[in-house]
């Protein structure tokens, strides 16, 4: 073995014990006739010191290693002088005896740091050095538990894990397919898997009623933050279930995840119908960790002369707790962002909601206190708080509030990914319409079914 410890093991209680470890030289300082370096691996780091008055050639030959050599080091635990409270093994550190250069390196583009000096497109060309890095390892450590996770509980709940072939026939999914060229028939081509559903459908119907697997999907689409050409999915099925039975199981493996994953206890899921997520959010996903529902004003703001307002569909507001003291750059800085092309809106009003129970907004002249006070009931704003809100088409401006209510609660902090508040989205609409294709969508894929009671609208 090359090693008897990993570099994040060892503590006081390892005192006195000789051990040897391999890793990467993180960093090292030289102080006087000493030196000390770092040593990695993905368990963590432990300090080495090397000492003139112990070995002058071993010193000699450490003060040669540069960032990222790989070296195995034996030597004896002792207790460390200056201990590091920062570090799980920064009671102690190897008082080096030996040392062997298993493969020296050249200066790296960047640091192998939590936070690195190199560029997005830098660190991808050198991808073997990122995954170097704390915050990459942690991420892959995380995948690697919440796999081990989900297939201990659902194989406690009876599910057999089932691989379906990635080489298959194009299906409609919703999106464009990945094609492969068959070099046995030319001309032809197999389509890589948006999804397995054809195949757990099949599997449904041959009797395996509870099915899954941890698989890769593949999408020729355009990029967007929660959209891949390719990503993994824990894909499950099941027959002989209702609604509730699919909820209850799944529902059951986030709380099971949460807990044993992250060690946060939730009790249960509340659920919300896409009707009510999409009237206090404006988004069939919502953030629900932070206030600031949208408000709908139309019945306050239209028809008393202010021209914005009167020709919109829709008027939605939302109030920004403790904003009131917003400057006027500040306000102007946010309008400027709801103006972008990927945003779409024309501007925004604003609303201050004084401490001394007065009201200042852009449209003063419009509105009076009283009106005003009327916007501040609707959007549950208190003393203190800011409201600001959009006009417009009815789709594009609750999508542009629901981006404004995101954009707001990141910059002030309330968006906690520490935190975790699941939430059931329940009862979308079957289809959508698509203005570009002027035809009807399904809105998930065209494997949905309809409700049993709605089944007679299919024909309307």
């Amino acid at each position: 073995m090359y090693r008897s410890h990993t570099c994040g093991e060892l503590r006081a209680a390892h005192i006195g014990q000789t051990v040897t470890l391999a890793g990467w030289v993180q960093r090292s300082r030289e102080l006087g006739g000493m030196t000390f370096l770092d040593l990695r691996d993905r368990y963590g780091i432990t300090q080495v010191a090397f000492n003139e008055e112990w070995d002058a050639d071993l010193l000699k030959e450490a003060r040669k290693l540069g960032r990222e050599w790989v070296v195995q080091i034996e030597g004896e635990v002792i207790e460390r002088h200056s201990k590091n409270a920062n570090m799980p093994t920064g009671d102690v550190e190897i008082k080096s005896a030996k040392l062997v250069v298993l493969n020296a390196a050249n200066t790296p583009p960047f640091t192998i740091e939590e936070e690195s000096d190199g560029g997005e497109e830098l660190r991808m060309k050198y991808r073997y050095l990122d995954l170097r890095r704390g915050p990459l390892q942690r991420n892959l450590a995380l995948r690697n538990r919440v796999n081990i996770e989900v297939r201990k509980y659902l194989d406690e709940q009876g599910f057999m894990d089932i691989e379906t072939p990635f080489l298959i026939k194009s299906t409609p999914e919703g999106a464009r397919d990945f094609v492969v060229p068959s070099r046995m028939q030319e001309g032809k081509f197999y389509a890589l898997p948006q999804s397995p559903q054809t195949f757990k459908q099949l599997l449904m119907v041959s009797g395996y009623d509870k099915y899954y697997q941890i698989t890769r999907c593949f999408r020729d689409e355009d990029l967007r933050a929660d959209r891949q050409p390719e990503f993994t999915q824990i894909d499950c099925e099941m027959a002989f279930v209702e609604q509730e039975d699919i909820l209850n199981t799944f529902e059951g493996l986030l709380l099971h995840l949460l807990k044993d994953v992250k060690g946060v206890d939730i009790n249960s899921v509340p659920r919300m119908t896409y009707a009510e997520a999409m009237e206090r959010y404006g988004n069939d996903k919502p953030d629900i960790r932070f206030g600031m529902e949208l408000a709908n004003l139309n019945a306050l703001t239209q028809n008393l002369g202010f021209m914005v307002f009167d020709q919109a569909e829709t008027v939605l507001g939302i109030a920004v707790p403790g904003a009131a003291s917003w400057t006027r750059k500040q306000i102007d800085k946010l309008t400027d962002w709801v103006k972008r092309p990927d945003i779409g809106m024309k501007g925004m009003v604003y609303c201050k909601v004084n401490e001394d129970g007065t009201y200042k907004s852009s449209v003063d002249k419009f509105y009076t206190q009283e009106q005003q006070a009327q916007w501040a009931k609707a959007a549950d704003a208190k003393p203190g708080d800011l409201i600001l809100i959009l006009a417009g088409e009815e789709r594009l401006t609750r999508k542009a509030t629901s981006e404004l209510r995101l954009h707001i609660a990141e910059e002030m902090g309330l968006r906690n990914p520490e935190e975790f508040a699941p939430l059931w989205v329940m009862d979308f609409p079957l289809l959508e319409w698509d203005d570009e294709t002027e035809r009807y969508h399904a809105m998930h894929h065209p494997f949905t079914s309809p409700k049993p009671e709605d089944i007679d609208l299919i024909d309307t």
